[in-house]
């Protein structure tokens, strides 16, 4: 069996069970993977996914903080609408959205998600560059909004950048972990940062 055929089987493999849950994206089953490695989600929780078209990642998070919870997802493109979530079309680095998004959480969030991915150039340095990017407007978003022990989780294209971004994460939150989903494609550079305990510093390893 071809490497080629592997890959293309697993990547039919979740996008057959999207299909058959109804889930939007089969990146659904990332963020499903993630939780179920560092319990990300809890009752009542209010999360903001940036970069949230199509929605899969909000009927995940709906699914997991319950009715009692707030889930608001931002993007660009215009997300068709999902019971028990909040949409937003418009640009994160400008005031106005940032100013309903606030409005809407009550300046109170417990976790920001970005599954943000650059247009693909297939220049590779240039990708990451942008990737990059992404994650760094995302961050500045939880720094400003992210209630104390507060989470984030955001993709990145590991590269030569990498290392200084996740050391800037770690300034500001207790535990960072990097983590790669069984649903991420083999052929895939993207790793998942998985940041929590906003506001209380790194932990200390000893020994």
């Amino acid at each position: 069996m071809s490497k080629n055929w592997l890959q293309q089987r697993r990547r039919d493999y979740y996008y057959r069970k999207a299909k058959q849950l109804d889930y939007r994206s089969r990146a659904s089953f990332k963020l499903i993977q993630i939780h179920e490695r560092f319990n990300l989600f809890k009752n009542g929780m209010t999360v903001v996914d940036l970069g949230a078209a199509p929605g899969g990642w909000l009927q995940v998070a709906a699914e997991r903080v319950g009715p009692k919870g707030k889930v608001i997802g931002v993007d660009l493109q215009p997300i068709e609408p999902i019971e028990g979530v909040q949409t937003i079309k418009g640009d994160i680095r400008k005031q106005e959205v940032m100013d309903e998004l606030l409005a809407l959480t009550g300046g109170k969030v417990d976790l920001v998600l970005s599954d943000m991915s650059p247009n693909i150039t297939g220049s590779y340095s240039m990708d990451h560059a942008r990737s990059i990017e992404l994650c760094e407007m995302a961050l500045s978003f939880a720094l400003a909004t992210l209630s104390p022990n507060g989470k984030m989780v955001f993709k990145m294209f590991e590269g030569d950048l990498s290392r200084d971004l996740v050391a800037e994460v770690q300034k500001h939150f207790e535990t960072v972990k990097r983590y790669s989903p069984e649903a991420s494609r083999s052929s895939s550079s993207e790793i998942y940062v998985v940041a929590k305990g906003f506001g209380k510093g790194p932990k200390v390893q000893s020994g």
